[in-house]
């Protein structure tokens, strides 16, 4: 488990790095133990067959697939965050999940890729910032979570922007596939974003007595940052709606024009046609066929009803306009 790591926090301030414990920790004297397991999964399936906890717990934290979710059982919590993925070359929408294991003295954290979250806390922990209880630090890693998401979402609000400039400039300018790309991005992590607020909403009104006024003060802190991009979140994809719709109205009306100067096209022709039709019809009695001057009488004729043609539908108001 190389890449486990585990820490012990005074209360005071200051954090040191330990060895990793072969199962559960001892409970210090003063302060917590934060154990933060990343790596193989059957090498933390094992840490926690050692650590002898609640098999409830286990399972929840071991679990395959998880959503945001609080739940308070036996005086500890467990509670299922997630973060946007930051690693090069990976979707940031592919949300990462962290699984927290908290009690008076305990914190457990489990993640199966990186977070960059929870590394900046860690950092910030062994500069000598590091959080005095447990509610403290999970509501530290939450805000570090939402500060992590919050450039994502500022730039798909900037891709937005910018699709929407493209509009009004002309739809033919618009790439679909781009406005499918920022909705997408928008309803998948707006899916995480809404029950990790009602999550850390709910964490912050439980009734758990180590869960002192500061710490859930910082809870609520980042219960409502992440109300906000969930907010944010919201707007982002009505606004792709509406550009979605103005795109619809204008290819529509372009095409709309285009029929019409096809139907006008149909329209004068239709009476041509029908008069050279006449004229050339297989049987006798037909109108100028001794006479030379014949032809170019009913070009002369043709003319005539293609400018009547063009003068009705100008008064009708189908050709004209702007």
């Amino acid at each position: 488990m190389s890449e486990s790591r585990a820490f012990r926090l005074n209360g005071q301030g200051a954090a040191e790095e330990i060895a990793v414990p072969d199962g559960a920790p001892e409970q210090p004297g003063t302060g917590f133990v934060w154990v933060h397991l990343s790596g193989k999964p059957e090498e933390i399936d094992a840490w926690f067959e050692r650590a002898d906890l609640d098999p409830l717990a286990v399972e929840a934290l071991t679990a395959d697939e998880t959503r945001p979710r609080c739940t308070v059982h036996d005086g500890t919590i467990l509670l299922n965050l997630r973060g946007v993925n930051l690693t090069p070359g990976a979707e940031p929408e592919d949300m990462v999940s962290l699984r927290t294991y908290l009690s008076e003295w305990l914190v457990v954290t489990l993640q199966r890729r990186p977070l960059y979250a929870v590394r900046d806390v860690i950092i910030e922990s062994l500069a000598g910032q590091a959080a005095v209880s447990p509610g403290e630090l999970i509501a530290r890693i939450a805000l570090r979570l939402a500060d992590r998401a919050e450039p994502v979402v500022m730039s798909l609000n900037e891709r937005i922007d910018d699709l929407e400039d493209q509009v009004l400039e002309g739809a033919g300018s618009v790439r679909r596939g781009d406005l499918a790309d920022v909705r997408r991005m928008a309803i998948v992590l707006r899916r995480y974003m809404a029950p990790q607020r009602d999550a850390l909403t709910t964490l912050e009104i439980e009734e758990t007595g180590w869960l002192h006024g500061p710490d859930r003060s910082r809870l609520r802190e980042a219960a409502e940052r992440v109300t906000r991009l969930a907010e944010e979140l919201d707007a982002i994809r009505d606004r792709a709606q509406v550009v979605h719709d103005q795109i619809m109205d204008m290819r529509s009306e372009a095409m709309n024009k285009q029929m019409l100067v096809l139907s006008v096209v149909a329209a004068l022709f239709l009476p041509l046609g029908l008069i050279t039709g006449l004229l050339g019809i297989n049987v006798g009695g037909i109108p100028g066929a001794e006479v030379g001057w014949a032809f170019w009488g009913v070009c002369g004729l043709l003319l005539v009803v293609v400018a009547f043609q063009l003068w009705l539908f100008r008064r009708m108001g189908l050709i004209g306009k702007r």
